[in-house]
């Protein structure tokens, strides 16, 4: 798709595809580890980058000149900052170098706990409905 002489994507694989052989490989590990760790989730293209949903956004990843940022929320950042000390990121982000191994048992931990996380955003909260002067609500003992 064209917009004023610049070129959008539309899909992942459109996106995967305007890389170079060794990068796209990468970057499909990435998006099959992501499938398999969270089935259901749908593919985007958002931000102009590959993002999953699932419940709402989950993650997503883009490929750069030295890296591949992965985006899975600050909470996931601060949950597993030990294994992520490694790598270069910031507050809802990580750098992983791209001469080196995609972690990808990382990522399904990573992804795992996003989905966890955003399914317990659907699930209701059940509090005690108690009325203050409903008589059959309250201790009989009283």
């Amino acid at each position: 798709m064209e917009k004023a002489g610049k070129s959008i994507t539309v899909t992942m694989d459109e996106y995967i595809e305007g890389f170079p052989a060794d990068i796209q490989k990468k970057l499909q590990q990435i998006r099959t580890t992501i499938k398999k760790a969270a089935p259901g989730a749908e593919e985007k293209i958002s931000y102009a980058i590959p993002t999953f949903t699932l419940n709402g956004n989950l993650v997503h990843f883009a490929a750069f000149k030295n890296h591949i940022g992965f985006y899975p929320a600050p909470s996931a950042i601060n949950k597993f900052q030990k294994e992520l000390a490694v790598y270069q990121g910031a507050k809802g982000s990580i750098q992983f170098p791209i001469e080196k191994p995609v972690p990808l048992n990382l990522i399904t931990k990573i992804v795992k706990f996003r989905v966890k996380e955003n399914h317990a955003k659907l699930t209701p909260v059940k509090r005690n409905k108690t009325k203050k002067n409903d008589p059959s609500q309250s201790d009989p003992k009283k």
